[in-house]
């Protein structure tokens, strides 16, 4: 007699609210967007698994983005204000690790008076504003559901989730050097928030099912006077940022499944060759091959 193989059980979606970012980042059974997009070119899956089984030190370069999360959004690590003019002190850098062993935030005083100034100009922005509304929506919402072609379990956390009738917005908020068009252009490309856009659109509609969703990009310039431009994503983007979510899950399903974590050259028998960027070749074949 043949034994009937029974599907797998797949675990349904899960929606968390006060899961903290730590507990989020740390879990192992689940892919993120960032994990997806590191698996992929320039990133590789053997990068990736160290990455994961090595976690990196706090950068404080992402202090200031975290405390603008935090008075934009009103979820976040607890801010320390360090009243020093910079770091250069012995005193100032005791204070600073101290905030760090409380997983606090440690700004200078200078600092923290610019992401106030950051928060008050997406209040009055005649787009961002109402997207942030205090009580519209939820910060920080984890959510988890399992991808249907590789089985994989994914997990998202929107910035900013509001459900409205007939339309689920998620709303993104990123801090960025210059918020001009052409900067914000380049970012998503060097970044692949395209994939982010696709990953949460597609666990939004995975996890809540609504009747409509849209993904809402806020950048605000870290440089007075905290220029912000909002932007939704060209439906063409979104669908190259799907596209290279399903090939990074189906390897991280596969490397997943034979333990292999390959680098970006894998298996081969002979050395492959590389050519210049395509550019390089274009302009040097014009000068110097006619």
């Amino acid at each position: 007699m043949t034994a009937t193989l029974e599907p797998p059980v797949v675990a349904p979606p899960a929606i968390v609210d006060g899961m903290s970012a730590d507990d989020y980042h740390a879990d192992r059974g689940s892919i993120s967007s960032t994990g997806l997009r590191k698996l992929l070119n320039p990133g590789c899956p053997a990068q990736f698994k160290y990455d994961r089984d090595h976690p990196q030190p706090h950068k404080k370069e992402f202090d200031l983005g975290h405390a603008a999360h935090l008075l934009v959004l009103g979820e976040g690590p607890e801010l320390a204000v360090i009243d020093y003019p910079d770091w250069r002190k012995k005193d100032a850098q005791i204070e600073r690790d101290n905030a760090y062993a409380e997983g606090k935030v440690p700004l200078l005083t200078k600092d923290h008076d610019m992401v106030q100034e950051m928060a008050a100009e997406i209040r009055q922005h005649p787009l961002a504003g109402p997207l942030f509304t205090p009580g519209s929506g939820v910060a920080e919402r984890s959510i988890f559901w399992t991808d249907p072609a590789t089985g994989v379990r994914c997990r998202i956390r929107p910035d900013y989730l509001k459900q409205l009738p007939g339309l689920t917005l998620c709303v993104d908020y990123k801090t960025i050097k210059a918020a001009d068009p052409d900067t914000v252009s380049k970012a998503i490309r060097d970044h692949g928030y395209h994939q982010q856009d696709a990953l949460y659109t597609d666990g939004i509609w995975a996890a809540l099912d609504p009747q409509d969703v849209r993904f809402v990009f806020v950048f605000q310039s870290k440089v007075a006077p905290y220029l912000i431009t909002v932007r939704e994503l060209a439906d063409h983007d979104r669908n190259i940022g799907r596209a290279k979510n399903e090939r990074a899950l189906r390897t991280y399903a596969d490397c997943t499944a034979t333990g292999v974590w390959p680098d970006w050259t894998g298996p081969v028998a002979n050395i492959p060759t590389i050519s210049m960027p395509t550019w390089a070749v274009l302009t040097e074949t014009e000068e110097y091959l006619k």
